[in-house]
């Protein structure tokens, strides 16, 4: 009977993914052909299709143009968005498997903040010695370096605790802003271009970014993956994971380090994107349970679906587009109430 409700619910997640994953292509696919100028369903998959395969007979006698805006301008953008939300999701759901907070999303440990002050620092002393790439470069520093202070900060002789993650996180996330907001006190002019990066898009993204956040997603995901029974331990207590074979002061540091890195490539890339990571873990764990080797793949292909629809309407829907920060913030934030309220009531 057990192997039997066993095989029942594999088969389940296999029929969501495959689920998910349809509907993320098609997404995509919608997505591309929407913008200024329409492009059809089928004309988008024979541009792509072409460009793949190398055989130009599927856009004969098809506008010159059209294979330039999918493939060089509104293809990249998309695929960024859809992979920088499944990272978001998927770092979300392990920060709050072992955090065991179910508050904790991407940016808890002061990610957002350290790659918000590199990104400033960058932009206020026009630093450019990598081109297009200097602004993202200074915010995945200015992550990382937050992220080792952070836990050193939390650190002690007993490992990492979560409750002193937290703290730490809330502590140096705290005079990030205050020093953002000194910086730009200091900007005069180039103050809109601060806080226009803080607010988060995905404009003039290009393949090069698709294939650097594609790369740190995928080896994120298989890290997390091969530690998800691990996880699902951990949320037992360290003594109860330990007895069953975790290392309790290793594999979190792992986990921890891994999460906060593909964040900071996250951000680096789009700016600051709230709630994907808090929105996304608790609608799958509100379907399939908390079982971290589900949750992991479906909360990937869902993050990447909500991201990607959520850079759509703004870009295609509403009539002047919106930095993407603002439409989750204002799907997130009342989420996020909700989920703090009935935590209080819980309790």
């Amino acid at each position: 009977m057990t192997d039997r409700l066993k095989k029942s619910s594999t088969q389940s997640t296999l029929i969501q993914i495959i689920f998910l994953f349809i509907a993320l292509c098609g997404v995509i696919i919608i997505s591309t052909g929407l913008g200024y100028i329409r492009l059809s369903f089928f004309d988008v998959i024979k541009i792509i299709f072409a460009e793949i395969t190398g055989q130009e007979s599927f856009i004969k006698g098809m506008d010159d143009l059209f294979p330039v805006i999918v493939m060089d301008i509104r293809l990249p953008r998309i695929l960024t968005a859809g992979i920088v939300g499944g990272g978001l999701a998927i770092s979300g759901v392990v920060f709050q498997g072992i955090l065991l907070n179910p508050l904790a999303d991407p940016y808890t440990l002061g990610v957002s903040a350290g790659a918000a002050f590199g990104a400033a620092l960058a932009i206020l002393f026009n630093i450019g010695f990598l081109g297009t790439y200097s602004v993202p470069f200074f915010a995945f520093i200015g992550a990382t370096l937050t992220l080792v202070f952070v836990i050193y900060l939390s650190s002690s002789g007993k490992g990492l605790s979560s409750n002193n993650l937290i703290l730490s996180g809330i502590i140096v996330a705290a005079i990030l802003s205050a020093g953002i907001s000194f910086l730009k006190y200091l900007a005069d002019e180039q103050v809109s271009i601060i806080i226009f990066w803080l607010m988060g898009s995905f404009g003039s993204k290009t393949w090069m970014d698709v294939f650097l956040t594609f790369a740190f997603v995928c080896i994120a995901f298989l890290i997390f993956t091969f530690f998800a029974r691990d996880l699902n331990l951990m949320s037992l207590g360290n003594r109860t994971a330990a007895s069953l074979g975790v290392d309790t002061t290793k594999v979190p540091l792992i986990l921890l380090v891994t999460a906060s890195l593909v964040a900071a490539v996250c951000v680096s890339v789009s700016g600051i994107i709230g709630f994907v990571g808090l929105l996304i873990p608790h609608m799958i764990r509100s379907i399939n349970g908390p079982d971290n080797r589900k949750l992991i793949p479906l909360s990937l292909l869902a993050g990447a679906v909500l991201l990607l629809c959520a850079d759509t309407i703004t870009r295609a829907v509403l009539p002047t587009e919106i930095p993407i920060g603002v439409l989750t913030a204002l799907i997130g934030g009342p989420f996020f109430c909700y989920i703090f309220r009935k935590r209080q009531m819980a309790g």
